[in-house]
């Protein structure tokens, strides 16, 4: 499927390791770490994935250098909640221990936990973020690095043989068809696998696509998930009187694990502290009767 010029310009490295990218990776390394308490392997794919990590020396991440305010807040603390410290930890095996000069993407993150009997399954449409994860897990076991439409290719790895599968679906949003495709995709998965554990990250923004999508995504998952859902929303920035700046994020998790409600419940108002940008930041939590 072709895609417009905005698309294609979009390169995750200008925001790399800022807050949402510090919510997501917690959420994302908590679920995988649930799948690897039982042996029975899993298969993760990433719809979006990027280039896999980003140097946050380099132009992009220098610009607005957003991970200041996000993971850079958190590297010198000593009272890291354990998902938080989880994430932390995996940043320094990223650096080598050395500072702070790449920040590692959900692919790297994904790939930490994978075990033998584990599957990756990465899609990326932009040919240059695409050659970089290639050249970096694309001869790794059990991963396959595709160059098309993660939308598109769900089809083709839904349901997994194992029926543990994680569904990682975080589009830059940047086109508004990406808030229909990302809602067609959530229902298209749980379709195909009813019990696949899907992880939408969601921009918070002054826009209605943005408003009425948790929403819709909750109506889905009441009608397709087994084990119902759970959406965890932080809140770091101040409205602005013009344009759609990001004020904070969420992730919408169809089938969290069970613990996952638990695990994060202490960790949100943490980090709505710890990453606040004006004194009203905040952070909320819920889940369906079912999760």
């Amino acid at each position: 499927m072709a895609q417009s010029a905005p698309m294609l310009a979009y390169r995750h490295a200008f925001h790399a390791g800022n807050h949402a990218d510090v919510l997501k990776h917690v959420v994302l390394l908590a679920v995988l770490d649930y799948l690897n308490t039982k042996p029975a392997g899993w298969r993760c794919i990433d719809t979006h994935a990027g280039a896999g990590g980003y140097s946050l020396e380099g132009h992009y991440a220098q610009k607005k250098a957003e991970y200041a305010d996000g993971i850079a807040r958190l590297m010198g603390r000593d009272d890291l909640p354990a998902p938080v410290a989880a994430l932390v930890d995996q940043v320094r095996r990223f650096n080598d221990g050395k500072g702070l000069k790449q920040y590692p993407g959900s692919p790297a993150l994904a790939r930490s936990q994978q075990r033998e009997q584990d599957q990756l399954r990465l899609f990326e449409l932009h040919p240059t973020e695409h050659k970089i994860l290639h050249s970096f897990l694309g001869d790794e076991p059990g991963v396959q690095v595709h160059l098309g439409d993660g939308f598109a290719g769900i089809k083709g790895q839904l349901p997994h043989s194992t029926r543990r599968a994680v569904l990682l679906i975080d589009p830059p949003y940047e086109l508004k068809t990406d808030y229909a495709r990302t809602l067609a995709a959530v229902r298209e998965a749980l379709q195909r696998m009813p019990e696949t554990t899907v992880v939408v990250w969601l921009p918070q923004l002054q826009l209605l696509e943005a408003a009425q999508l948790p929403q819709r995504l909750k109506a889905a998952a009441e009608a397709g998930a087994k084990k119902g859902w759970l959406h965890a929303r932080l809140t770091v920035a101040p409205p602005v009187e013009q344009g759609f700046g990001l004020l904070g994020s969420s992730v919408f998790v169809a089938n969290p694990p069970h613990t996952l409600f638990a695990t994060l419940q202490p960790v949100l108002p943490w980090l709505a502290k710890a990453l606040a940008q004006f004194d009203g930041a905040k952070s909320a939590l819920e889940k369906s009767a079912s999760a």
